[in-house]
């Protein structure tokens, strides 16, 4: 059972990074709508993922890394581990901003210059310039740990 719910959080934090760029190229391409769909589901993809991975863990399912380098694997990790832990406040402060512009805009993303909502959304644009770099690096490196993982891991099983 946790090996399936291995592979279905990673299943899902890959998609997650794809969705996550494709709402990039919308906001970049002015197509708020869509972005915003996007971002909402790169992030309940996220979650998603969030409660698979612990649910592994309370499991008691983990690997442990028995490969060459492994100095520059546990450096890979650290980083990864307090930048994601560091995503989830940025990430919530993002959405936050986003929802009270877009509650401001009054529900309408053609009105997001309104005076009620540019404060809004001028810091949800301050927030994603750390967040998305973030969360990419946090995805990406997430992918090459599973990666290194499933070639040099040793499954443990504990409590």
């Amino acid at each position: 059972m946790a090996e399936t719910i291995n592979t279905l959080s990673v299943i899902t934090i890959v998609i997650s990074g794809l969705v996550l760029l494709l709402g990039v190229y919308l906001i970049k391409s002015g197509r708020r709508e869509a972005h915003m769909k996007a971002m909402l589901t790169a992030s309940t993809l996220a979650t998603i993922f969030l409660v698979l991975y612990l649910t592994r863990l309370g499991l008691g399912y983990e690997k442990k890394y028995i490969g060459p380098n492994k100095g520059a694997y546990l450096l890979l990790l650290v980083s990864h581990i307090i930048l994601a832990a560091a995503n989830l406040p940025l990430a919530l402060l993002a959405l936050w901003n986003a929802w009270k512009g877009y509650l401001a805009s009054g529900r309408n993303l053609g009105n997001i210059d309104a005076p009620a909502a540019r404060p809004f959304f001028a810091r949800h644009r301050l927030w994603v310039k750390w967040t998305v770099p973030v969360w990419l690096y946090v995805a990406v490196t997430g992918w090459i740990i599973y990666l290194l993982l499933h070639n040099y891991g040793e499954v443990t099983r504990g409590g």
